[in-house]
C-alpha cells in the first residue's frame, strides 16, 4: 500500500519514499477528475453536492501535494527533488483545470443565485464568494485559447519558483570553508566552536567547518573578530545563487522569466500590472497607496536609521575601523550593544534552553486561552522533529510538529504551514487542525540542549502566533477554516501580536533556567534586553522599507523584464543609510518574493504590524491576559477567514487601527 495515498490523521511520515510520490499524485488527481464529472453530471445544485465535494475531491490531492512539498523543503534529497520537479508541471495543470471549469463556475454562479443562499451562515457564504472570485482569477472567463495560455504560465510559473528555491538550497549548502587553526575563529562563542566542529566531522575533517545556514553565518558576523573572515563569508553569502556563484544555479535568468509570466498572467485577466492582480485578494486598495504607506514608514524611520548608523560608525572608529563595511555592521552593532547596555546575546543565550522555553511558551498560551501542548509519539520526517497535541478541557482540538534545527538538505529561515486545516464533514465527523512550525536554530550542544537567544525566542513566538491562528479556529468550512482565506496582507497578526509577550519579564523568566547557575532571568538583565529592544530599529525598518518597496515596485511594472536591479539600486538610493558592495546579489536569493508566495506582498510584514501593536496596545490597557486573550480568540483567532480581516479588527477594538502603536512599539517617535 502507498503510504501516501492513506493521509490520515496520523500521517506515515517515516515510511514516505520518493517511488511513492509519482503514483500517489496520479491516482490522486485520477479520482478527483472522475469525481468532478460526477459532480458536474448532477441537475440540482445545492452547497453539499458541489462546494462540498469539490472540497473532498480537491483535499485528498492537495493533502498529498502538500507533504510532498513540505518533505522537499525539510529533508530535500536528490531522488525526492527529482520526483517532485517531474509532477510540478502535471499538478500545476490539473489545479489549474479545476479552477478553469466552466461547468463547475456556472454551478457556483446558480448556487449563489438559489434560495439556498440565504440559508447558509456567513463562514460558507464568504468561502463561496472566495471561490467565485477565485474563479475569475484564474481565467475562467477567458476565451479557451487564453484558458490554456494561462494555464501555461501558471505552468511555467511554478516550476520556475522550484528551481528558484532550489538554486538557493544548493548555493547555501555547496558552501564549507575548512579551518583548523582555532585563532581563526576568535571572539566565538563555546557553543557557536561546537557546531563548527561538529559540521566539521560531518564532513570528516579536523577542526572547524563554516557553513552559510543561518546559525553559521550568524555566529561569523555577529562575533568573529577576525575582519577578513567575516569579509569571506559575507561574501560568499551575498553571492549566492548569482553569476558570481556558479553559472548553473544563478537565478538572474529565472526572475526576468517570473516577472514576464506574472505580468502576463495579470495582462491576461485584465490587470494594468501583477501588484493590482495581487492585491485583489488583499487587504490593501491599490499598489499606489500601499507605496505611500511604505515611503511614509521609511521617511518616519530614516532619520533614526541616520542616528543608528552613525553611532555604530563612531563606535567602529573608536576601535580601529575607519570605514564600516556591511561585513562590520553585526559585529559592531553588537559590540556596541553590549557596551550601551552591558549584555551581549550569548549571555543571555546561556539562561533560555529550549525545554524550559517551550515549557514556558505553552504555559503562556494556557493562560490566555485555556488550552495545552501535550507531548504525543508518532511517525515524523527527522529525528529531532516533535508533534503536541493541542488539548482544550482533556479534548484534542488540534496538533502540531516542531521542527527547528538547521541541517543539510533544509530550506533557511522559519515558517508555518498546514497539514490539514479544521472541517466539519457533510458525514458529521470533524476534522481536526494540523500544523508544522519550522525554524532553523543551531542543534543542540553537548549537553543536549539547544540554546536561543532572544531573537531566537521571537522567531518561535512568530510562527507559534501563526499556528494558534490555525489551530484555534471555530470554524469548520474549508477554504475559509484557519489561516485559510485570510487576506495575506493581514495573516501575519496573529504572529507578530505573540512576539509582545517576549518583551515581558514573567514570561521570560518562567521560561529561563541559567545553563551552570539553574538561576532565573534576573530582572536586571531583563531590564537590558528591553532597554535594548529598539537599538538600530531605525536599521531595521529602512531595510524592510527596501524589501517591501522593491517587491512592489519591480510587480508593478507593465512591461517585463525590467532591469529590476536597476530598480533595487534607486530604491536603496532612497531608503537605505547603510551602502551596499556593488557584487551584493541580494535578489537572486529573495525567495520570499521569487519563490515563497510573497509576490507583490512582501509589505505584509509590516502592513499588520500596525494591527497587531494595536491589537498587543488592547491587553495593555486591559491588563488582564485571560480576560482579553479570549475576546482575542473569539473574535481574531476562531473567525479564520470567514470575515474580513478588517471586520475581526473592528469587532475586537471597536474602531479602526491606527498606525500610531506601531510608530511607538517601534520607538520611530522623539
Amino acid at each position: 500500500m502507498n503510504p501516501l495515498l492513506n493521509l490520515t490523521d496520523t500521517p506515515s511520515f517515516d515510511q514516505f519514499k520518493a517511488e511513492h510520490i509519482t503514483p500517489a499524485m496520479q491516482t490522486a488527481m485520477a479520482d478527483a477528475k472522475e469525481m468532478l464529472n460526477k459532480i458536474k453530471a448532477q441537475d440540482e445544485v445545492s452547497w453539499d453536492n458541489t462546494v462540498e465535494a469539490l472540497a473532498d475531491l480537491g483535499e485528498k490531492a492537495g493533502r498529498i501535494w502538500g507533504v510532498v512539498s513540505h518533505i522537499n523543503s525539510v529533508a530535500d534529497t536528490p531522488e525526492w527533488r527529482d520526483a517532485y520537479n517531474a509532477l510540478i508541471p502535471e499538478v500545476t495543470m490539473f489545479f489549474t483545470e479545476i479552477s478553469q471549469d466552466l461547468a463547475l463556475y456556472q454551478r457556483y454562479k446558480s448556487l449563489r443565485a438559489s434560495s439556498e443562499y440565504e440559508t447558509l451562515d456567513y463562514a460558507k457564504k464568504k468561502k463561496l464568494n472566495n471561490d467565485l472570485r477565485d474563479f475569475v482569477l484564474s481565467g475562467v472567463e477567458l476565451p479557451p485559447d487564453k484558458q490554456i495560455e494561462f494555464a501555461t504560465l501558471q505552468q511555467k510559473g511554478a516550476e520556475l519558483s522550484a528551481t528558484f528555491s532550489q538554486n538557493v538550497l544548493d548555493a547555501t549548502d555547496a558552501f564549507s570553508l575548512h579551518i583548523n587553526d582555532k585563532q581563526a575563529l576568535q571572539g566565538l562563542p563555546e557553543n557557536a566552536l561546537a557546531m563548527l566542529a561538529d559540521f566539521a566531522q560531518e564532513q570528516g575533517k579536523t577542526g572547524y567547518c563554516v557553513g552559510l545556514k543561518a546559525p553559521h553565518y550568524l555566529a561569523i558576523m555577529q562575533f568573529a573578530d577576525n575582519r577578513a573572515l567575516r569579509e569571506q563569508i559575507y561574501r560568499a553569502y551575498a553571492v549566492r545563487a548569482s553569476e558570481l556563484d556558479d553559472a548553473k544555479r544563478n537565478n538572474a535568468p529565472l526572475i526576468d522569466e517570473i516577472l514576464q509570466i506574472a505580468a502576463s498572467e495579470a495582462q491576461l485577466l485584465g490587470f494594468d500590472n501583477y501588484a493590482a492582480l495581487s492585491l485583489e485578494t488583499k487587504m490593501a486598495d491599490t499598489p499606489d497607496n500601499v507605496i505611500a504607506f511604505l515611503r511614509d514608514m521609511a521617511n518616519r524611520a530614516k532619520p533614526f536609521a541616520l542616528r543608528d548608523l552613525d553611532e555604530l560608525k563612531a563606535f567602529a572608529k573608536q576601535h580601529g575601523v575607519d570605514e564600516l563595511q556591511a561585513w562590520d555592521m553585526a559585529y559592531f552593532s553588537e559590540k556596541l550593544r553590549q557596551e550601551k547596555y552591558s549584555f551581549s546575546e550569548e549571555e543571555v543565550r546561556q539562561y533560555f534552553p529550549l525545554s524550559k522555553v517551550l515549557q514556558g511558551l505553552f504555559q503562556l498560551i494556557n493562560e490566555l486561552y485555556g488550552v495545552d501542548f501535550v507531548e504525543e509519539n508518532r511517525p515524523v520526517w527527522h529525528s529531532t522533529v516533535r508533534y503536541f497535541p493541542l488539548m482544550k478541557n482533556d479534548e484534542k482540538i488540534g496538533g502540531v510538529y516542531l521542527d527547528l534545527y538547521a541541517r543539510s538538505g533544509k530550506k533557511g529561515g522559519a515558517w508555518m504551514n498546514d497539514y490539514c486545516s479544521r472541517r466539519q464533514k457533510v458525514s458529521g465527523s470533524l476534522q481536526l487542525p494540523q500544523a508544522y512550525i519550522v525554524c532553523n536554530f543551531a542543534p543542540p550542544e553537548t549537553d543536549g540542549e539547544a540554546r536561543l537567544s532572544h531573537d531566537e525566542i521571537l522567531t518561535l513566538f512568530h510562527e507559534c502566533g501563526h499556528s494558534l491562528h490555525h489551530l484555534l479556529t471555530q470554524i469548520g468550512v474549508s477554504g475559509v477554516s484557519g489561516i485559510e482565506g485570510v487576506e495575506w496582507d493581514a495573516v501575519e497578526l496573529p504572529s507578530q501580536f505573540m512576539e509582545n509577550f517576549a518583551w515581558e519579564y514573567d514570561v521570560l523568566a518562567n521560561m529561563s533556567c541559567h545553563k551552570q547557575t539553574q538561576d532565573r532571568l534576573p530582572e536586571s538583565l531583563f531590564a537590558k534586553i528591553k532597554a535594548a529592544k529598539n537599538f538600530q530599529t531605525g536599521l531595521f525598518v529602512v531595510r524592510q522599507m527596501e524589501f517591501a518597496l522593491f517587491d512592489l515596485l519591480i510587480y508593478k511594472e507593465k512591461t517585463q523584464p525590467i532591469n529590476w536591479q536597476g530598480v533595487l539600486d534607486e530604491v536603496r538610493k532612497e531608503v537605505a543609510v547603510v551602502p551596499m558592495i556593488p557584487e551584493n546579489r541580494f535578489a537572486q536569493s529573495f525567495s520570499h518574493i521569487f519563490a515563497g508566495g510573497y509576490a507583490a506582498g512582501y509589505y505584509s510584514y509590516i502592513w499588520a504590524e500596525v494591527l497587531s501593536a494595536d491589537v498587543y496596545a488592547a491587553f495593555v490597557e486591559e491588563n488582564n491576559r485571560q480576560k482579553t486573550g479570549q475576546r482575542f480568540w473569539q473574535e481574531i483567532l476562531s473567525q479564520g477567514g470567514s470575515r474580513s480581516a478588517l471586520d475581526n479588527f473592528r469587532a475586537f477594538r471597536g474602531r479602526d487601527p491606527k498606525p500610531d502603536a506601531l510608530l511607538k512599539h517601534l520607538g520611530l517617535v522623539e
